[in-house]
């Protein structure tokens, strides 16, 4: 696995091969949800294909939902992956909310199978995963979901796919108002302004994370790094938002 510390914006800036196919798993979800909106919105998008376990409450004119309760066999999303482009991938659940057991299949189980379907049907897909700060595909980490992120995150890398990019946001901020998962996070909301401006490469807006991932995926924005942590999805945000203001 190569990676590097800086991500930039390569060359392309816009969709090569004309608009994409691609898919989202996980809209319901805070980050899928506004990968959702964006993708939708975007010209260089063909169609969209959200697969989750409920529904998205959304309607429009290039989005097809499908939904599929068993992640862990996503055999049956074998037609429904053929000749797509990208894939956004925002799946998961909160440390805590779920067993340790469950988190591991939540986390990588079901992904690893995604994969495995997704590049039957589709090899050349490109994909972007939300992983975690701190994920560790060694697996060495006396953290579950960092063991867990990271064994989704070699997987993929190994999966064959030409294009593989892993976001390792650090605190996602919300943007919208919502219930917090605990407490943890109901405080770092309340303190979110104070800790953007001390930690700013600790801190990223769940719309920004969601717009980059889908950027990227569609080849809008061609980062140089497989690996995105914090700082370099920042990088890509603000590269982005100079390049749409000149």
């Amino acid at each position: 696995m190569t990676t590097t510390n800086q991500a930039d914006l390569g060359s392309s800036m816009s969709a090569p091969n004309g608009p994409r196919r691609l898919v989202i798993v996980g809209a319901t979800g805070m980050v899928g949800g506004y990968a959702l909106r964006f993708a939708l919105d975007n010209s260089a998008v063909k169609s969209v294909t959200s697969i989750g376990r409920k529904k998205i409450g959304v309607t429009h004119p290039k989005l097809e939902e499908v939904l599929h309760q068993d992640f862990a066999d996503c055999s049956p999303l074998v037609d429904v992956l053929s000749a797509q482009d990208a894939v956004v991938y925002c799946l998961g659940t909160y440390t805590g909310s779920v067993s340790e057991e469950q988190l591991r299949v939540v986390t990588a189980d079901y992904t690893i199978e995604f994969a495995r379907v997704l590049h039957g049907s589709s090899p050349n897909a490109a994909f972007s995963f939300l992983s975690g700060n701190g994920a560790d595909p060694t697996g060495r980490s006396r953290l579950a979901f960092a063991r867990y992120k990271g064994q989704a995150e070699k997987a993929l890398l190994e999966a064959g796919f030409p294009h593989v990019y892993i976001f390792r946001p650090a605190y996602i901020y919300p943007v919208e108002p919502r219930k917090e998962p605990n407490l943890s996070y109901q405080l770092l909301r309340a303190v979110y302004p104070v800790f953007r401006m001390l930690f700013p490469n600790q801190v990223i807006r769940a719309d920004d994370l969601g717009r980059a991932m889908v950027d990227i995926a569609i080849g809008e924005v061609e980062p140089r790094a497989l690996v995105l942590e914090n700082r370099d999805i920042s990088v890509i945000v603000e590269s982005r938002s100079r390049y749409i203001a000149i």
